[in-house]
């Protein structure tokens, strides 16, 4: 796509400024917006979590949405057809690429499914936008450091959609704890703990839902057969879009607790243990995880589990998390969250506790829905230290996610002793998975017989963030592109 350099706007800007005097010059895509300035914003795929994009960005003081896109025609129709009614018309895009081209829209924010993530913000630097983009910011480890690499040399502001770092009051708890008040951090453990229905199961390909561009829906992704009933929301679920509850509400969860321990690189070793259990259905992802990624100084270890903590049928009340949140008890009812484990206590959200169950201190959540607010201050100071998510830190905690995946994915089937050896140097992996097997037992499953995949153990270099001796790790952490939805290897 042609740029328009610094120096040629001038020159073209000089030359009409006489015959532009009355009537207003569109802002060209290579200006940025000023202080004073109105930003205007084009919003991305929003059948699902898009749809508090446009809400958050359509009440903002200076900043006006402009345009939406979706290759769902009947969720674009709809989406225009409210703000029109708001008073607010719009342009309305079927395909994002003539969305780019548009020189009246300063920024995108999107929310499409993972697997197009980071070639829209390729995309969108390339052609002098900023972008606020929904976790994870990749669907693989290589495209999300092109969405950095990106970001850097077109100069644009890219906000990670991981809004607890706009959470002031988590900030100051997890700077309490780094400054050692709890004494030196051992585990920095997130959780998701989230029931996730069975998807069903077809019998052969479905049709296309009428009204979608499947050719634009599946972008960078391989086209190929919806083999699932429902298109939206459960591509999750299948390896082809998504990545699982790990790098979906997990992200949010990892994000922190890579945080806590202030961590700028990936980890150099990984190991995960997984199944999809208690069904069979169409989903790929697991649906019942762990994580450990060993810093050396340190562990992160996530959990998933997709499964209700009571019967196969669940009641309301452990639909609702009632049961998880009985199990979690020492972690002070988180289900969905982060606990701290240090020397001499423990922060679970932002309240601190001794190693006695004892609060100690409780810091106050704030701030975390001003994570669009502060996309929109750094869009107009220009300075990417202002971001509270920065596209770096978005990519970091994402390949974490994936380099998790990838373990489970080498992974071959084993009974638990044998996954027990494996975490024998790890206590505290040794205790998730016997947490893990136990909430198993009580859905009837047991990994004697159902046996849980235990994951390749990895070693990766983290300056280079690929993995050392082991060319089919290597081989997924990128994915085959689809002409011309290519995720380009100079942005």
């Amino acid at each position: 796509m042609k740029q328009i350099n610094r120096r040629s706007f001038l020159q073209s800007t000089l030359l009409t400024t006489a015959a532009t005097t009355l009537m207003p010059l569109p802002r060209s895509w290579a200006q940025v917006a000023g202080a004073n300035d109105t930003i205007r914003v084009a919003v991305v795929g929003f059948g699902g979590r898009g749809g508090n994009h446009i809400d958050a960005f359509s009440t903002m003081s200076g900043v006006r949405v402009v345009a939406l896109c979706d290759a769902d025609q009947r969720i674009l129709d709809a989406g225009a057809k409210r703000l029109a009614d708001k008073g607010n018309p719009v342009k309305a895009y079927l395909d994002v690429r003539k969305l780019l081209e548009d020189k009246e829209v300063d920024a995108i924010a999107t929310a499409t499914p993972n697997h197009w993530h980071s070639l829209l913000v390729v995309w969108a630097c390339q052609a002098g936008k900023d972008v606020y983009v929904e976790k994870p910011v990749s669907h693989n480890v290589w495209e999300g450091r092109q969405a950095v690499a990106a970001a850097r040399k077109y100069n644009r502001i890219v906000q990670a959609g991981t809004q607890g770092r706009s959470n002031e009051g988590l900030r100051e708890a997890l700077d309490w704890v780094r400054a050692g008040n709890l004494g030196k951090i051992k585990v920095a453990r997130g959780l998701c703990y989230k029931r996730r229905a069975s998807i069903g199961k077809v019998s052969g390909p479905q049709p296309i839902p009428e009204g979608i561009d499947y050719d634009l829906w599946c972008g960078p992704a391989l086209k190929l057969p919806l083999m699932r009933q429902r298109l939206h929301y459960d591509w999750h679920w299948v390896w082809n879009t998504g990545n699982g509850d790990i790098g979906n509400q997990g992200i949010h969860q990892m994000d922190v607790a890579r945080w806590a321990l202030g961590k700028g690189e990936l980890s150099p070793r990984i190991l995960s243990v997984g199944g999809r259990f208690g069904y069979i259905d169409d989903g790929e992802t697991p649906n019942t995880q762990f994580a450990i990624h060993d810093y050396g100084d340190a562990l992160l270890i996530f959990e998933v589990r997709g499964l209700p903590s009571g019967a196969p049928e669940p009641t309301a009340a452990q639909e609702t998390g009632q049961k998880v949140r009985e199990e979690m008890d020492k972690y002070r009812g988180q289900s969905i969250g982060h606990v701290i484990e240090c020397e001499n206590g423990y922060l679970t959200g932002t309240t601190v506790y001794d190693n006695d169950g004892k609060e100690i201190r409780k810091f106050n959540a704030r701030g975390e829905n001003d994570h669009f607010a502060n996309f929109i201050k750094a869009m107009r100071s220009r300075n990417v230290a202002d971001l509270k998510s920065d596209i770096l830190e978005g990519h970091l905690s994402s390949a974490l996610c994936h380099t998790s995946n990838i373990s489970y994915r080498l992974g071959q089937k084993a009974d638990p002793g044998s996954i027990k050896q494996a975490l024998e140097a790890h206590p505290a992996g040794l205790e998730t998975f016997e947490r893990f097997q136990a909430h198993l037992a009580r859905h009837k499953i047991d990994l004697n017989l159902d046996k849980a995949a235990l994951g390749a153990f990895l070693e990766m270099d983290p300056a280079t963030e690929r993995f050392r001796g082991n060319d089919a790790a290597n081989a997924l952490l990128t994915r085959p592109y689809r002409a011309p939805f290519i995720v380009p290897e100079i942005v």
